[in-house]
């Protein structure tokens, strides 16, 4: 007799197979990651095709064969219109998707993960948000991700001699994992020198202050900076996916 799983969960991939069927990677409350097989689904008399699709929160349940997992029904809780009508909110989703399917391989529970998923598609289908915030939302998931699964970054002290930073002298590490003194930076060229905007984007960021860093005026400089800087550390931490 089958076994039936009832979660819900936010659809972050999907893969065409067969003639007719889909394999759809679902980052779920209950369970973590899951691939999900939905049979026959795109087919248009399909009565699942519905209920799950490309980054939408969704209701599934599923049965768990000898190899597969196959979706048995789906009911959409929230659709995401906003993000799915907008190219560049679009391609953020698919930047944050890309972060997920790097990092989480197996199956287990994370709550907060699934709670920043939630947060971070609620705002990014605002139908008020100005397209400078939707580059900053990707970052926002980015690093809280990063901070969740264990790679939190040290931004108050510095994170070789643990003494208070000087706002005016100051490098990231990717290989120590945060900022640095000037007096600790030495000679290596691994460190990158940064200025004192870009840690304050990042406390915010770390923060959650979600309230001041969107109303947050900072110089085109600053915000190519700190895009530097994340894509680096993501792109380093990517060689050691602890999940």
């Amino acid at each position: 007799m089958a076994i039936y799983y009832k979660t819900q969960g936010f659809i972050f991939k999907k893969k065409d197979i067969f003639e007719a069927d889909r394999v759809f990677s679902v980052f779920t409350y209950d369970f973590g990651r899951l691939e999900i097989v939905g049979r026959a689904i795109r087919k248009i008399t399909s009565k699942l095709r519905g209920g799950i699709e490309i980054f939408s929160l969704s209701e599934i349940e599923f049965i768990q064969g000898k190899n597969r997992k196959t979706l048995t029904d789906t009911i959409a809780i929230e659709r995401f219109n906003n993000i799915i009508k907008d190219p560049n909110k679009l391609e953020i989703s698919y930047k944050i998707s890309e972060v997920l399917d790097n990092f989480i391989k197996g199956q287990e529970k994370d709550e907060d993960i699934f709670i920043l998923l939630n947060e971070t598609l609620g705002k990014l289908n605002n139908h008020k948000l100005q397209t400078p915030i939707i580059q900053l939302i990707y970052y926002y998931f980015l690093w809280n991700f990063l901070s969740v699964i264990g790679y939190h970054p040290e931004i108050q002290n510095c994170v070789i001699c643990r003494l208070k930073l000087n706002p005016h002298s100051l490098y990231f590490s990717n290989k120590n994992g945060g900022v640095i003194c000037k007096n600790c930076s030495g000679s290596d060229i691994e460190f990158k020198e940064i200025n004192s905007d870009t840690v304050k984007i990042l406390r915010l960021i770390l923060k959650k202050d979600w309230k001041i860093l969107s109303k947050l005026k900072v110089d085109i400089f600053s915000q190519n900076l700190f895009g530097e800087i994340s894509d680096n550390y993501l792109k380093y931490n990517l060689t050691s996916p602890i999940i």
